[in-house]
């Protein structure tokens, strides 16, 4: 196998099951549809996070991610008509921001995480497609989040909570690498062969 190729097949990206999927007992049904894409699994635990393990996995010193969760609830309110003021005592994204991160804190402490190691061509985009928007109640049918949850931050926000959206999947090839690094040793991480990889990434090597 090429240098090229053999980068594009090794995309890692790491999945967290939050302890709402697990809670509802659906583990099985989403893992079955990740699976189903072609993506490998390299490493898979069930973590109870503690403060550490969450310090490592939200970049909390960077105040437009912070800012950038604010802003996509005042959208929602925005669509939905409410007064985020009324709702929340301020209007601030920064502020509400820092709320949301607390409650993200509390959510992923609440109980058991799977965590996951999806392995394969184009493993960030794809992992990001099936599970769809963030914001559940705006999920596509056919995503994960569009199939089984209708939460959004205007309902999480209302009751001081994050909003429970299921899973997490990184976001780009940086944040994956730093992400599975954060929730994985190294020896962890499982190199292997499933039946099909030589169908899908090698026999084309081969054609003349």
């Amino acid at each position: 196998m090429n240098e090229q190729l053999q980068k594009m097949v090794s995309e890692k990206t790491l999945v967290l099951f939050k302890p709402d999927t697990l809670q509802r007992a659906i583990t099985g049904e989403v893992l079955a549809r990740l699976e189903r894409t072609g993506l490998k699994m390299v490493a898979c635990k069930m973590v109870l996070p503690n403060r550490e393990i969450l310090d490592g996995h939200f970049p909390t010193s960077d105040e437009n991610w912070i800012r950038g969760m604010g802003e996509k609830s005042l959208e929602t309110y925005k669509e939905l008509g409410i007064d985020p003021v009324g709702a929340l005592g301020t209007a601030d994204a920064l502020e509400i921001g820092k709320r949301i991160l607390e409650w993200n804190y509390a959510y992923l402490s609440s109980g058991p995480v799977l965590a996951i190691v999806f392995e394969g061509i184009h493993a960030v985009a794809s992992v990001r497609k099936i599970i769809g928007s963030t914001i559940p109640s705006k999920a596509l049918p056919g995503t994960i989040r569009g199939d089984y949850s209708i939460n959004s931050p205007d309902l999480a926000n209302m009751i001081g909570s994050a909003c429970k959206n299921m899973i997490h999947a990184s976001g780009n090839l940086e944040e994956a690498e730093n992400e599975v690094k954060n929730w994985f040793r190294p020896e962890e991480i499982i190199s292997w062969e499933r039946s099909e990889d030589y169908f899908h990434f090698l026999a084309g090597e081969f054609t003349k």
